[in-house]
């Protein structure tokens, strides 16, 4: 029994907080009105990656032909974006954001991105008071040492990452690009900051990738180069074909970029091998290992130091991008397919409205303080009573079985000696389950003051009617001792079945009393300014009830329980002496007193 009360009280408790779940259990907070979900595959049916890309910073591309905007702060400051267990925020980067233009690029930081299974991200809106997101510099791992999205025209392109390898200098701005704004080269070159973090060291891996968008000219052009001495590395094109340069050596020629088209470059360096990537596959492979570089590499034009310098790269560029690692193919191949404009990697789904917070929620908004202390003070009672009644049920329940171990033994050796239950006591010929009862040590209290008298009177086992009273005494004893154990600590839930009701009108009056006071100072007493404060006032007296009345049948039931087992004692008592005087008859005279 004392299981399904543990379980009605689980039962109650979950009954209690399911009103305030019940608005939306997979929303991830009420504050935010709407949110897209945005699935991302990059297996067959999506992109089609061969292996698993890792954590990625995925590009999202919001337009009005998959986004209304309606309803975002000005700048997407309220964008927030949670993995599909509806819990973990993903750090998101904004590069553009213009709500007359309908148009949003932000780049979002998936944990695991793999071609197996698609996954889908929440992007959630609509909260006119989220703060902006700081978290912009955790969409790029650590070994992104630097990330140029080219957003900001008329200033040094700023890196994104936490390094802060800002450009030396003001490149002009092209409109129109693979992803938003990016640079146009040509003129001038974009130097990059000799910075600790973009120092190579001999040996060391690398990545460098970039959208670039070659012009008219088909001379040998340098892309990315760094020279230090006689060494040297160099990302060019000659006759718009691709090709990496490392200490005079060239790569073989690779498929040419077509004029006025867009392409992915990427090169990477690891374990005595460069490769060089167009949109994703390996063009050209160059075997050697980095040498170790201090100077500052230089973007759009040669490095000082050639002996015969190269021209300087006639065309655009856009998303340029250092790494300390060699970046895996597939990671390359999702920024290829990710990031252009025919993407197959995203889709996104319809928007979704949260459904509000239901009344009960609203209600524990709209409490003050002073409710929430009574609610709190009416919480301890409520859990005291609740671990009273648990532990006098399972106490009341071990006590009956027990007792009716006991009753079904002793009835069996009707007729033997009083004393030959605790004789196979001693044996081990009784179930030991019976020990834990209230009956068992009455009877062994009455067994115990038999020997002794035998022992001290020394009259071949003849009791006197004195001596059956005081052995009858004793377990009356025992018997109002056992009484007052299962008492012990019933005081306490009648005071909460009293107690708990006036509490949560005392918080009740409080309450109604501060609604209007405030109103009045207000000058409000519209029903919309009074009515959540009496709804929360209200609340103290319901929550004073919902202790009472468990604490009330509780009461009942083990007050019914305890009467049971006392009448068991006392009809015990009462046998036993029957027969013990039934056995001392014949032996002299004995006659029963109490």
């Amino acid at each position: 029994m004392d299981r399904l009360l543990s379980r009605m009280l689980l039962l109650l408790a979950a009954l209690i907080a399911l009103p305030a779940a019940a608005a939306d259990a997979n929303w991830w907070q009420a504050e935010w009105k709407y949110r897209k979900p945005i699935t991302v595959d990059a297996g067959p049916q999506g992109a089609g990656l061969a292996g698993n890309p890792g954590r990625t910073p995925l590009l999202l591309r919001l337009h009005t032909g998959n986004f209304g905007f309606d309803g975002t702060q000005e700048g997407g400051n309220d964008l927030r974006f949670v993995s599909a267990d509806g819990r973990t925020v993903l750090a998101h980067q904004i590069e553009q954001f213009d709500l007359n233009l309908g148009l949003a690029l932000v780049w979002v930081d998936v944990p695991a991105l793999t071609a197996s299974a698609p996954q889908t991200i929440w992007m959630y809106y609509g909260n006119a008071k989220a703060p902006a997101s700081g978290n912009g510099q955790q969409v790029f791992d650590p070994d992104y040492t630097l990330v140029y999205h080219f957003a900001e025209a008329n200033a040094p392109a700023r890196d994104t990452t936490a390094y802060g390898n800002t450009a030396g200098a003001v490149v002009p701005a092209a409109e129109s690009t693979v992803i938003g704004r990016g640079v146009q080269l040509g003129a001038g070159p974009l130097p990059l900051p000799a910075s600790a973090s973009l120092a190579q060291e001999a040996g060391a891996p690398l990545t460098v990738s970039a959208w670039i968008k070659p012009g008219a000219q088909t001379t040998t052009q340098a892309i990315y180069a760094r020279r230090d001495g006689s060494a040297e590395l160099v990302v060019g094109i000659d006759n718009r074909v691709p090709f990496v340069q490392l200490n005079g050596q060239r790569s073989t020629p690779a498929q040419p970029i077509p004029e006025g088209q867009w392409a992915h470059l990427a090169l990477t360096a690891e374990k005595g091998a460069l490769q060089l990537y167009l949109n994703g596959r390996v063009v050209a492979q160059l075997s050697g290992e980095l040498p170790a570089l201090s100077t500052a590499a230089v973007v759009g034009a040669d490095a000082p130091g050639a002996t015969q310098p190269l021209a300087n790269f006639d065309g655009a560029l856009d998303e340029l991008r250092i790494s300390r690692v060699a970046r895996p193919a597939a990671l390359l191949l999702a920024d290829a397919t990710a990031q252009g404009a025919d993407s197959r990697l995203i889709s996104y789904g319809a928007d979704e409205q949260s459904a509000g917070q239901s009344h009960f929620a609203f209600i524990l908004k709209a409490m003050p303080f002073d409710a929430w202390v009574v609610v709190a003070i009416l919480g301890l009672m409520m859990l005291l009573s609740w671990a009273i009644m648990i532990a006098k049920s399972r106490h009341f329940g071990r006590t009956s079985k027990a007792n009716a171990v006991f009753t079904e033994s002793f009835s069996k050796l009707s007729g033997v000696p009083l004393r030959t239950l605790s004789e196979m006591d001693r044996q081990g010929k009784v179930p030991p389950a019976m020990h834990d009862g209230s009956l068992w040590r009455i009877y062994q209290v009455a067994i115990d003051e038999m020997q002794q008298r035998h022992q001290r009177d020394g009259n071949s086992g003849y009791l006197s009617a004195a001596t059956i009273a005081a052995i009858r005494a004793s377990m009356d004893a025992v018997m109002v001792r056992e009484q007052e154990a299962m008492a012990r600590r019933m005081n306490w839930l009648s005071t909460t079945i009293e107690g708990a009701p006036y509490v949560g009108l005392f918080g009740t009056v409080i309450g109604i009393m501060l609604v209007f006071v405030v109103a009045a100072m207000a000058g409000a007493v519209d029903i919309n300014s009074v009515a959540p404060g009496m709804a929360a006032a209200l609340l103290c007296t319901a929550a004073g009830l919902g202790v009472a009345i468990p604490a009330l049948f509780g009461y009942n039931w083990l007050g019914a329980r305890a009467e049971a087992i006392g009448a068991d004692m006392a009809v015990f008592i009462d046998e036993f002496a029957a027969r013990l005087a039934e056995e001392q008859d014949g032996r002299g005279p004995a006659a029963v007193q109490g």
